[in-house]
């Protein structure tokens, strides 16, 4: 993957390119999760853009890119902030109880005339706190690198350890081994076998996290067994 620094494609690389990876030095208007904004200190983090022509994978494999991206970043985080890295479902980086990254994954499909269409390209933005340590107030559980490990780090070496890490995933799951990185992710999903509130609507519950399906629903046990999709509920941490 070729990371391209600045948030403008150079001359001659205004076309879409299978595996373009873009660094941006400085982010203020960032997109996450369910519409929110993610700030980025300039030159204090990764904030990493990615091309990818998802071929051979289908449609219904989305989760499988997910699932793939989230294991690269934990795989990066985890060498630097240790053990205590975690993902929290879908595709949230944590190191405890504090938000270290978020991915966010945009697929490109176009329609046709069949019922499914084309799965074209993916977009994937990853952003994760890498030297910053003033945050927005209203952030409830940010965490950087530097305050774990309480040293300076290069976001740049950073992100190309990150690309790398994201290559030679890409290629385990094209190859059909999407178990090997699936086992990986249930193995350090955030809060696995622990009880956690949450939230559905109205109704706030306790349950206890058993796992992930291989379709992306969360799964959990108290009296029943129940499955979320995501965007389905809050964490109440």
């Amino acid at each position: 993957m070729a990371l391209v620094h600045g948030d403008i494609l150079p001359d001659g690389q205004g076309e879409p390119q299978h595996g373009m990876a873009i660094f941006a030095h400085e982010q203020t208007s960032g997109k996450g999760q369910r519409g929110k904004n993610w700030m980025s200190e300039g030159g204090s983090n990764i904030a990493l853009s990615i091309l990818l022509n998802p071929y051979p994978l289908s449609i219904p494999d989305q989760f499988k890119l997910s699932v793939c991206i989230a294991i690269s970043t934990w795989d990066l985080f985890s060498t630097y902030a240790g053990d205590e890295t975690k993902i929290k479902w879908p595709n949230d980086i944590y190191w405890r109880d504090r938000k270290a990254g978020g991915i966010l994954i945009e697929n490109i499909i176009q329609s046709s005339q069949s019922e499914v269409g084309s799965w074209q390209w993916s977009v994937i933005g990853i952003g994760i706190n890498i030297n910053q340590t003033d945050f927005d107030p209203d952030l409830p559980n940010p965490v950087s690198l530097k305050q774990i490990t309480g040293k300076n780090h290069n976001p740049v070496e950073l992100a190309k350890e990150l690309c790398s890490s994201i290559e030679v995933n890409y290629q385990t799951l094209i190859a059909g081994k999407f178990m090997t990185l699936f086992n990986k992710y249930q193995t350090h999903l955030y809060k696995k076998d622990e009880k956690v509130r949450l939230k559905k609507g109205s109704r706030v519950f306790e349950t206890t996290i058993k796992g992930v399906s291989e379709t992306g629903q969360l799964i959990t046990q108290h009296s029943i067994e129940e499955r979320f999709e995501f965007g389905e509920l809050e964490w109440i941490l």
